[in-house]
C-alpha cells in the first residue's frame, strides 16, 4: 500500500502558497486493509478513512462513472488494482492532477508525479482539463470559474472553454442542484477577485443559464456622469472586486453583486436613466434567492441594499427627518450590524466606478452617527409615559429620534 498527497496541496506547494489541508490517496489497498491498519471508515459514497493519529482523511484510489441517477450519483470503483494515474485522470484540471508520495511520518518524498502536464500549465498560468471525463460533471464549470477568482492571473485554455461551452449548450448546467450552485458561487465570491468567476461563466455561456438576471446587465448603459465605465455589467464587477478588497463578508459581497439587477429590465427608450430600478432589483433578487436557496442573512441584506442604496448615496443631502425615516425603513435600530454591512456594500457601489476607486464615503460615518443618536432614545420610557394612550407611542418615539438625530447632525456640522 502506497500513500500519495494529491491535488491542491501539490499545486500550492509548486506555487509557493500555503495549503490549508491535504488530500491523500491510497493505492493498492482494500477497505479491509485500511481498517486492519487502524483507519476508521467515514465515507458514504466511496471509501474514505480517518488516519488513526492525525484524523486526516485518506481515500482509496478510485475511478468513477456517471450512473443512471445522473448528476446526483456516480459509481466509484476502488479495487486494489486501481492505479494512481487511474485516480488522477478523473480529476478536473491538470494543475490539480499531480501527486507526491508520502512517507510513514506524513512527509512528502520523491519527485512530483505529473502525468498530465500540470507543471507546464502552472508555468503558463492556464487552466486546462485533464480529459474528456471533465464533461461528466457540470459542477466542474463552476469550479474552474471559482479557481479563476482565486488565481486571477490564470486564463482558461481555449479547448477547455470550448468543452465548457459544449456542456452548456447541451443543457448540462441546467441539471445542477441549486444548493451546489450557491455553494460554488459563495466560495468564489469570497476569493480575491470574484469578478473573474463571472467573467469565466460568461465566457462559456453558463452565466446566462445560471444567473440570467445578472448576465443581461452587460451592454446596458448608465449615465456617464455617474458611471464613467458606462456598462452596468462592468460596474457590478468593479463593485464586487471592491467589496472583496475591503475584506467584507459573504452577505456584503452578495448584496453588491445583485444590487443593480433591475437595470437589466429598464425599457430601452428610457436609457441611460434607470428610474425605479431599485424596486425591480428587489423583485429580481428575491427570485434569485428563492431559486438558488440563498441563506436568509444574505437575502435580507441584499434586499435592504437594493432598495435603499440610492437613498443612502443621497443621504448627505438629507435632514434629520429623512435620515430617521431611512434608518427605520432599514430596521437599523433593531439590526445595527446589518445596517453597517449595508453601508459597506454602498461604499463598494460608490467606489466600484471608473475613476472613483479611491474615493471616501462620508455617508457611512454620518449615518452611523445618526443611528447612534437615534438609538439613544429611550423608547421604553416614552411608552411608559403614554401607557394610557398607546396609539401615540410610535409617533412620539419617531419624533424623539428625529430630535436626537438633528442634534447630532448639528454637532457634526459644527466640527
Amino acid at each position: 500500500m502506497q500513500v500519495y498527497a494529491v491535488g491542491g496541496a501539490i499545486r500550492d506547494e509548486l506555487l509557493g502558497k500555503p495549503s490549508q489541508d491535504r488530500d491523500y490517496v491510497v493505492v493498492g489497498a482494500t477497505p479491509a486493509d485500511m481498517e486492519a491498519a487502524g483507519y476508521k471508515p467515514v465515507g458514504k459514497d466511496f471509501p474514505v478513512f480517518l488516519h488513526p493519529r492525525t484524523k486526516e482523511e485518506y481515500a482509496l484510489a478510485r475511478t468513477e462513472r456517471k450512473t443512471a441517477m445522473g448528476y446526483k450519483g456516480f459509481a466509484f470503483y476502488c479495487e486494489p488494482d486501481v492505479t494512481l494515474d487511474d485516480d488522477l485522470v478523473r480529476r478536473d484540471l491538470t494543475i490539480n492532477a499531480m501527486a507526491r508520495a508520502v512517507d510513514d511520518d506524513g512527509k512528502l518524498v520523491g519527485p512530483v508525479i505529473d502525468p498530465h502536464g500540470g507543471q507546464r500549465d502552472l508555468a503558463a498560468r492556464q487552466f486546462r482539463h485533464v480529459s474528456e471525463a471533465f464533461a461528466e460533471d457540470p459542477v466542474r464549470i463552476l469550479r474552474v470559474a471559482r479557481f479563476a477568482a482565486r488565481f486571477h492571473d490564470f486564463t482558461v485554455a481555449p479547448e477547455t472553454v470550448a468543452l465548457m461551452r459544449r456542456m452548456v449548450d447541451a443543457g448540462e448546467v441546467d441539471a445542477l442542484v441549486p444548493e451546489r450552485v450557491w455553494q460554488e458561487l459563495a466560495r468564489g465570491l469570497m476569493e480575491a477577485r470574484p469578478a473573474r468567476m463571472f467573467e469565466v461563466l460568461r465566457q462559456c455561456g453558463a452565466l446566462a443559464r445560471l444567473l440570467p438576471e445578472l448576465d443581461r446587465l452587460w451592454g446596458v448603459p448608465q449615465r456617464a456622469d455617474y458611471h464613467p465605465e458606462v456598462d452596468t455589467g462592468v460596474h457590478v464587477m468593479m463593485v464586487i472586486d471592491c467589496a472583496a478588497a475591503m475584506g467584507t463578508t459573504l452577505a456584503v459581497r452578495f448584496a453588491a453583486l445583485v444590487h443593480d439587477l433591475g437595470k437589466g429590465t429598464t425599457p430601452e427608450h428610457v436609457l441611460p436613466r434607470h428610474l425605479g430600478h431599485e424596486t425591480r432589483s428587489v423583485e429580481l433578487l428575491e427570485d434569485v434567492c428563492k431559486r438558488l436557496r440563498v441563506p436568509n442573512d444574505c437575502r435580507d441584506l441584499a434586499v435592504v441594499v437594493a432598495r435603499e442604496h440610492g437613498n443612502i448615496h443621497r443621504s448627505m443631502e438629507f435632514g434629520a427627518a429623512a435620515i430617521t425615516r431611512l434608518l427605520e425603513r432599514c430596521d437599523a435600530l433593531r439590526k445595527p450590524g446589518r445596517f453597517a454591512d449595508a453601508l459597506l456594500a454602498c461604499e463598494a457601489d460608490k467606489r466600484g466606478r471608473k475613476g472613483f476607486e479611491s474615493d471616501t464615503y462620508p455617508q457611512k460615518a454620518r449615518l452611523l452617527a445618526a443611528l447612534d443618536a437615534a438609538a439613544s432614545v429611550d423608547a421604553g420610557a416614552i411608552a411608559k409615559v403614554l401607557a394610557d394612550d398607546v396609539s401615540k407611542i410610535r409617533e412620539r418615539v419617531h419624533e424623539a429620534r428625529v430630535a436626537a438625530v438633528d442634534a447630532r447632525l448639528k454637532q457634526l456640522a459644527d466640527h
